[in-house]
């Protein structure tokens, strides 16, 4: 008979012993419940002090506004100065294209811009040419009545000195040769008096056509110097865009980051709009967490965020804010949004994207990269 068999039959045939065990057995149940009733109690107080008032998800990942590197301008590239991963800094040179179809390019628009002042500066000098000849003009108009004055003189007198000798030549008082000087000198200041009547309308009209290039030609200075006449303006401007093409021969970085899909040779041409590279802002990242649409109800903009990443683990916590919720689930901007008017439809837990800000000093200290995994707690007691 073994020991425990033996105990067993102690224990049917003494009352006591079964009684202690019985004791000892309650004694260790309501130990038992004392610790489950603890537990609950604290789990209750953990949720009202705590849990209640955030709400807390892994489906969270790093992400940025990425800045797509494109040439504004074509040509060949003839020296690369990145390589994928640099960091690089706003304003670094990223690729040199060829610059010499553009340094044409600046100086004919250079010398387009000479062009056009020296040409404003003729018309300006031909403007006091033409004011001259006006002028004159008016001198030669003063000097043609005066002419036809003199001539409508001779005309008068020539004129009285015919009739007279025609008045007496019937009577033998004046020889037929002074009729006939008469009748010539009265011919001669006629036409005299034509020309002299010529003259004042071939001075006028000459006025009247220097009058109209004085003000065809003052309409294009009046008003303007060498640096606001609308020719050279527009040479100007051409020259600035010239400029511009040669300095976008450069391409720089818009933004401090890490190049990466690096997609440029040296000797490659490139055209404006072609990607050659992306650059990651690391100082300027942000985490979309995916929260369940019963998690939402009070999160609010502005509330606090604590972070870990799967990157450094929970000795590193970044603290953010909540800048904005997505207009839209997941599922619902998806190329393909599902369809749920079907007979077999079954609900699913929707997520909507919960934009956080993260610190920048932060982001310094424990650089973090595009897609890596987070842990998110939003702080909804503010609400």
């Amino acid at each position: 008979m073994t020991d425990a068999a033996a105990a067993a039959d102690l224990a049917e045939v003494d009352p006591a012993v079964s009684a202690a065990r019985k004791a000892a057995r309650r004694i260790w149940l309501q130990r038992l419940v004392v610790g489950l009733a603890l537990v609950g109690l604290a789990w209750g107080g953990w949720h009202y002090l705590f849990a209640r008032n955030s709400v807390s998800t892994d489906n969270a990942y790093v992400n940025a506004q990425m800045a797509q590197i494109t040439p504004l301008v074509e040509g060949p590239a003839i020296e690369v100065l990145v390589i994928e991963t640099q960091q690089v800094k706003a304003g670094d040179v990223l690729v040199r294209l060829d610059q010499a179809d553009a340094r044409i390019a600046v100086a004919q628009a250079e010398a387009d811009l000479a062009a056009a002042r020296r040409r404003f500066t003729q018309t300006v000098a031909t403007n006091s040419a033409l004011a001259a000849q006006v002028d004159g003009s008016n001198a030669g108009l003063v000097q043609a009545r005066a002419r036809l004055r003199t001539a409508e003189a001779e005309f008068e007198r020539a004129r009285v000195d015919l009739q007279r000798r025609e008045a007496v030549a019937a009577n033998g008082a004046v020889s037929g040769e002074e009729l006939t000087q008469a009748r010539t000198a009265y011919a001669s200041a006629s036409a005299a008096l034509d020309a002299a009547r010529g003259g004042i309308s071939e001075v006028t009209s000459a006025r009247r056509a220097a009058q109209g290039q004085l003000a065809a030609n003052d309409a294009l200075v009046r008003g303007s110097s060498v640096e606001t006449d609308p020719a050279v303006r527009a040479a100007r401007a051409r020259l600035d865009a010239a400029l511009l093409a040669l300095e976008r021969t450069e391409i720089r970085a818009p933004v401090a980051g890490v190049v990466s899909r690096l997609q440029v040779q040296i000797g490659q041409r490139l055209t404006p709009g072609q990607t050659i590279m992306t650059i990651v802002p690391t100082e300027q990242l942000y985490v979309d967490a995916n929260f369940k649409e019963g998690q939402l109800g009070r999160v609010r903009e502005g509330m606090p965020v604590e972070l870990t990443s799967d990157l450094y683990g929970s000795d590193v916590v970044y603290r953010g804010k909540v800048v904005g919720l997505a207009g839209g689930t997941g599922s619902s901007m998806a190329v393909i949004p599902a369809q749920n008017a079907t007979g077999n439809w079954i609900k699913t837990v929707q997520r909507l994207p919960v934009r956080i800000a993260l610190d920048p000093a932060e982001l310094r200290r424990h650089p973090l990269r595009v897609g890596l995994s987070m842990e998110v707690v939003i702080d909804v007691a503010q609400n």
